[in-house]
Formats: C-alpha cells, structure tokens, sequence
C-alpha cells in the first residue's frame, strides 16, 4: 500500500464506526481508520465496554490483547494480526486489523463439528457431544500445521477462550487467531478447542522460536510487557516458557473446563 503504513493508521488516524459485532461478549465495533487518503479496516473494542469477569481484573483485557499481539511478534509467527492500544470514540481501547476470510467451502473448516461416522484422516477429534436435534458429532479440528503453532502459542499464552470462531484463515491462507483478551492470567486457565497434538512432541522449529523469545526477556521486552500485563503476570509467563523448553510436549487438558463454551 502506499502512503503511511498500517501501523500509522491503526494508531493515529481517525476512526469512524462502521458496524458492530452484536455477539461478542464485549464491545466489538467494526471501525475504518483513516489516515490522510488511506483507510484500514479495523475491530475496536473499548476499555469501556468490557464485561466485568470475576477472576480477571476489570479493565485489563485490551491490554491482554496486545500484550498477547507483542509476543507473537517477538515469536516471529505473525499468528495475530496488528494489534494497538490507543484512544478511541469510546475512550482507550483495543485496535486490532480487520481480517478478510475465505468463504466457508462443501469441506469442514478448520475447525468445526461433524457426525461421528464422518471424521476422515487428516482431522483430530476432540470430543463427542449432540447437537440440538439430539444426533451424535465431534468436535474436530485439522491437522493443520498453521493450527499446530496457534496451540502452542495458546499454552504460552495462557488462553483461556480459543474458540472456534477466534481461529480465522485469510483470503491468502495464512491463519490468525483473534480474541486473546482474557489471556496471560498467572494461574493455569488454558481453555481452548485446539486439543489434537495432546502429549505429542512439540516442533523443534518452535521450540528455537521460544528460546529466543525467552532470550528477549532480559534485553527490554520484560518491560515492553509491563506496560499492559502485571510483573506477576509477565513472570508466569516466562515459567511457561521455560516449562515448554524443559520438557517439549503439548499439555494435556485437566480438569472439567477444557474448551471454552460455546465452543464457537
């Protein structure tokens, strides 16, 4: 694009509401950002318009968002789109790039339900449940290696809500999650449909990713974090880290709560 870069516009240009996302739990406004002739699609979420949740403190989750947007990029994994924290027409909020979707196909998404009889090579299940008429389906996601790298950022995160509609693929493919808000608590809270490499190994190309980021704490990105999550925060974060390259295997689920719900 020419003229000023997206960063740029996300931050300082005007925004003008457009839309609304009427079934998000928080505020969620589809805005346009513009900056002299150049104009960015947007979501812009509030301070404001955040629902008070009992174990997250109020007013925090924009912060999470970009919070969680700064590691990814530390990361190099490009698994969260643009993300700023700036004044807005409802006050300070989050300012995240609008992304553009494919259009759903005759397959199953990249994660989706299906009956139990049609779950093929290729998709992991993740459990059993029945839909409203009462028929039997599976909650299933790709064996995807762009998911692959979106759970273990969720097990560093922390996340607490990866549902399936927070996980989005682009017109060109590439797959971004959304929605990180309630991430980065310093207690275990990992809720998420992305459960199919449980106990499996994880990549050695992701692990290098992780020790550098780790590498990153102790030349200013410990502070960088600062600016929007706690120190305690900030520290559970990097023992998470340090627990990954230690012993390299995806997590298993405990406990009742191992999805968010609903699960889209």
């Amino acid at each position: 694009m020419t003229g000023p870069d997206v960063r740029t516009v996300l931050s300082d240009g005007d925004l003008e509401i457009v839309g609304q996302v009427v079934h998000a739990s928080n505020a969620t406004l589809v805005c346009d950002a513009r900056l002299d002739d150049t104009v960015v699609r947007c979501v812009y979420k509030p301070v404001r318009g955040e629902r008070p949740l009992w174990d997250f403190p109020d007013g925090t989750l924009a912060g999470r968002e970009v919070a969680s947007y700064l590691i990814s990029e530390a990361l190099g994994w490009d698994a969260i789109p643009l993300t700023v924290l700036r004044d807005g027409p409802y006050g300070t909020g989050m300012v995240q790039r609008w992304i553009d979707t494919r259009e759903p196909g005759d397959g199953l998404e990249l994660v989706d339900l299906c009956p139990v009889d049609a779950v093929t090579e290729g998709w992991l299940p993740i459990l059993r449940a029945r839909d409203y008429e009462g028929a039997e389906v599976v909650l299933v996601h790709a064996d995807d290696p762009r998911l692959r790298r979106l759970a273990v950022l969720d097990v560093v995160l922390n996340n607490a809500d990866r549902k399936g509609g927070h996980v989005l693929e682009s017109l060109d493919g590439h797959v971004y999650g959304v929605d990180h808000g309630i991430c980065l608590h310093q207690q275990d809270k990992l809720r998420t449909v992305l459960w199919g490499w449980s106990g499996d190994p994880v990549d050695p190309t992701l692990l290098t990713d992780l020790d550098k980021l780790l590498r990153h704490f102790d030349g200013g990105f410990a502070e960088q974090l600062h600016e929007h999550i706690t120190e305690a925060e900030v520290d559970a974060l990097r023992r998470r880290i340090v627990r990954l390259l230690d012993e390299p295997v995806m997590p298993q689920p405990r406990g009742d709560r191992r999805i968010p719900w609903p699960a889209f």
